[in-house]
């Protein structure tokens, strides 16, 4: 018999009292799994730039360098989601080790087979793996906030934080692969990332007091219902493709405009213009104590995201389009903030590390999808022809959201007690 109680919050829980960073951070065993967390997911933004770079060097080619790495990236939101539910079922020390173990092999194994002049199809080879073994810190650190702070109204404030310690390794993970890469050595920038993977995914993993626990004892069986069976979290895949295809577009989409008007230099600029929108309003979503009910929140920032990725297109000059990126950053970290929310009340703890790398993938997914769609039509049209990408795929999805909206709504937080093995009826516990 397995079964767990929800007891009522004290006067002095984290509750009772307005949320806020300083509150969270002071939330007891946080640290022990944020610093090496972060270090951990610090190569995940530093793999795909530096497996281009490399390749590109060696083989002269940039279509080759980014065949591969767009390998890589399909390869982990293929896979992401399986290590999730393997890490809910057994946890995510027994994920965590071979895994980055395999990570690091891959890692190294691709970058010498491209100084050894390998043919496409072996860098190929390699290239899967390396994907497909990524650790899935993010969801697995969302996931021990979910344990530490179980209906709390500190877990916006946990999704905000995650998103903007997420949007600040995507500035700093390219900016170190870029420098390593030109100027230390073409393979530095892949090296470091085995390196970091392998040091911080062995730290994170040895936090073993903080990771959800897995429910299965003795000789019970308790079924581990898939996270992808729950229709809420179909319907946030779909609003975090599209979220992916505004980031994916964007990259390909600015790189197009600087170099059409002969700045390529303000493409950084652009985008780190950007990126500081989504952190901003990331810290401020996460410093509010929402009163209004997230499925409301979700889809009113995600219909200010359709509208300001619609106007992206008809921008053609640097002062317009760096204020239209301003408020399309602004409006993706309430998105992505409300939708990693709704998770903590549509699955069932055993399964929300699988549902947090499902949505990471989605966007994984979504950007790999955007980056190739938007590269054809520039190539084709240019103009900004790639900037109708973020606006199609945000429509879309927003079309959808509204249609399935109902399927957000949370789950009782009664908690049930499987009995028997083999028979599971839930009986409920008040």
């Amino acid at each position: 018999m397995a079964s767990t109680v929800t007891t009522e919050p004290s006067k002095n829980s984290p509750a009772s009292s307005r949320p806020g960073y300083g509150q969270l951070l002071r939330t007891r065993g946080a640290w022990t799994f944020l610093l090496p967390g972060f270090a951990a997911r610090q190569p995940f933004a530093m793999l795909t730039l530096s497996i281009v770079l490399l390749v590109q060097h060696t083989t002269g080619s940039y279509g080759a360098a980014g065949a591969v790495a767009a390998a890589t990236g399909v390869s982990m939101a293929v896979f992401a989601p399986y290590s999730g539910r393997l890490a809910d079922r057994y946890g995510q020390r027994a994920v965590l080790l071979p895994g980055v173990l395999v990570h690091t092999l891959s890692g190294l194994t691709l970058t010498a087979l491209a100084l050894t002049d390998a043919p496409l199809w072996a860098l190929f080879a390699a290239a899967l793996p390396t994907g497909a073994s990524v650790p899935q810190i993010g969801p697995m650190v969302r996931a021990r906030w979910g344990v530490k702070l179980q209906d709390s109204p500190l877990m916006t404030t946990a999704a905000a934080f995650e998103s903007v310690t997420d949007e600040l390794t995507f500035v700093v993970g390219p900016l170190l692969a870029t420098a390593l890469c030109t100027a230390v050595d073409p393979t530095a920038g892949l090296v470091t990332e085995a390196a970091l993977t392998l040091i911080g995914g062995l730290l994170f993993a040895a936090q073993k007091s903080t990771q959800p626990r897995v429910t299965v004892s003795g000789h019970a069986r308790v079924e581990h219902v898939s996270a992808l069976r729950i229709p809420g979290v179909r319907v946030l895949i779909v609003t975090f493709l599209g979220i992916g295809a505004v980031f994916g577009g964007m990259q390909v989409s600015l790189a197009a405009f600087s170099e059409s008007i002969g700045e390529p230099g303000l493409n950084g600029v652009l985008y780190g213009v950007f990126a500081a929108g989504n952190m901003l309003s990331g810290l401020v979503c996460g410093a509010i104590a929402w009163k209004v009910a997230p499925q409301r929140r979700l889809v009113v920032a995600y219909g200010a995201l359709a509208l300001t990725a619609s106007g992206l297109w008809a921008a053609h000059s640097v002062p317009v389009l760096a204020g239209l990126g301003l408020l399309v950053g602004m409006c993706i970290a309430p998105a992505l903030i409300t939708g990693y929310t709704l998770v903590e009340g549509l699955v069932p703890a055993g399964a929300r590390t699988e549902a947090f790398t499902w949505l990471t993938g989605a966007v994984a997914l979504g950007q790999a999808a955007a980056v190739t769609i938007a590269g054809q039509l520039e190539d084709r049209f240019r103009d900004g022809a790639g900037f109708l990408v973020p606006m199609g795929g945000t429509m879309l999805a927003l079309a959808t959201l509204l249609a399935l909206r109902s399927r957000l709504a949370t789950r009782p937080r009664s908690r049930t007690v499987a009995r028997g093995v083999g028979h599971r009826t839930p009986v409920a516990v008040d």
